[in-house]
């Protein structure tokens, strides 16, 4: 059998837009006339009052009850206009004297009357199911890219993040009143666009997400948080390996042979670092603490120097000269262990 809907307004005789004072004092007037103490064996009356009272007393069931209107039994089945979310849901609980319209819509609420109400209340997903776990917060992801000197220092950024939302007008019914809500236009639902300010800890890497507290979605409770799922560009000099970085440095033949002191850049700027003599190409040289920042444990990565000999495409009468001489003088063989 359908429950029937009680328009607890008409039952008090007060109007819609009562305040607090005035229902209290129709509620205080109605209980002693229809108390049963005064009327032996016809309590189902004050019964209905103290019902009415204690759902237009409290500005949440109120609220519940005002966004749902005499159209509430379309939400025990799915929400109005393909709103996001699914209809609530509840089962029969200990909501004591109350009608079963209340334990349907409020029994998660429980219940100020002593002896009514106070066990275990009925399981209504807050007001319309999967939609109100976002009024009440919801994660939200989201992509973002920097670049490696970004994640190197740490950055803020700014964007416009969009999400859709329970419809603040009607937090996700639909209507308002029992009418179709002008803001959504019915669906329960809207596009809002918000911008949000993030700042990215130094040291993150690709695939690490960005938590930021408050910023997912959420209409008329607390927002869920945004996620930010970071990716770092590629560097034209340098390669990340973990927290250290590799940088190739193209030397020349002399600075190999005899040694050399050469500037090696770095995100930090560029530095001096000494290439001893007789090196060869291939050579890796460990520039400590100056990778990227480690997150936890405090600290930076190194820096690793992979040098290259890089030979002149256009050698001058003067250098083929020296270079053949050279050979004249280098009778010992680098391949001679190949066979």
């Amino acid at each position: 059998m359908a429950l029937e809907y009680k328009d607890y307004y008409r039952i008090l005789g007060v109007d819609r837009k009562a305040d607090e004072k005035a229902i209290k004092s129709a509620y205080r007037k109605l209980a002693r006339k229809h108390h049963p103490d005064v009327n032996k064996g016809k309590d189902e009356k004050f019964k209905e009052i103290s019902e009415a009272y204690e759902v237009l007393s409290d500005p949440e069931k109120r609220r519940r009850y005002d966004t749902l209107g005499p159209d509430w039994q379309r939400y025990a089945t799915g929400p109005p206009g393909g709103a996001p979310g699914g209809g609530f849901s509840y089962s029969t609980g200990d909501a004591g004297d109350f009608s079963d319209f209340f334990r349907t819509i409020f029994g998660d609420l429980g219940s100020r009357m002593g002896g009514r109400g106070g066990g275990r209340g009925v399981n209504v997903e807050d007001l319309f199911g999967a939609g109100a776990r976002r009024a009440q917060g919801q994660d939200v992801q989201a992509s973002v890219e920097i670049t490696l000197d970004e994640a190197y220092q740490g950055a803020r950024k700014a964007f416009t993040l969009e999400s859709e939302e329970l419809c603040s007008a009607c937090h996700g019914a639909g209507n308002v009143g029992g009418r179709p809500c002008p803001t959504c236009g019915g669906t329960g639902a809207q596009r809002t666009q918000r911008q949000v300010d993030v700042r990215i800890p130094a040291g993150v890497k690709t695939g690490q997400r960005v938590r930021v507290s408050g910023e997912g979605t959420g209409a008329g409770g607390a927002r869920g948080d945004l996620y930010l799922v970071v990716t770092v560009a590629p560097h034209p000099f340098f390669e990340r390996k973990g927290d250290d970085l590799k940088l190739e440095l193209p030397i020349t033949a002399p600075e190999a042979a005899l040694g050399a002191s050469v500037e090696v850049p770095t995100l930090r700027g560029r530095v001096a670092m000494k290439i001893p003599p007789a090196t060869s190409s291939g050579r890796t040289f460990r520039l400590p603490g100056y990778g990227m920042p480690r997150i936890r444990g405090g600290g930076n990565g190194d820096q690793l120097v992979h040098v290259k000999v890089v030979m002149p495409s256009d050698l001058s009468t003067a250098e083929r000269e020296l270079y053949e001489k050279l050979e004249t003088l280098r009778t010992d063989n680098p391949r001679a262990y190949l066979g």
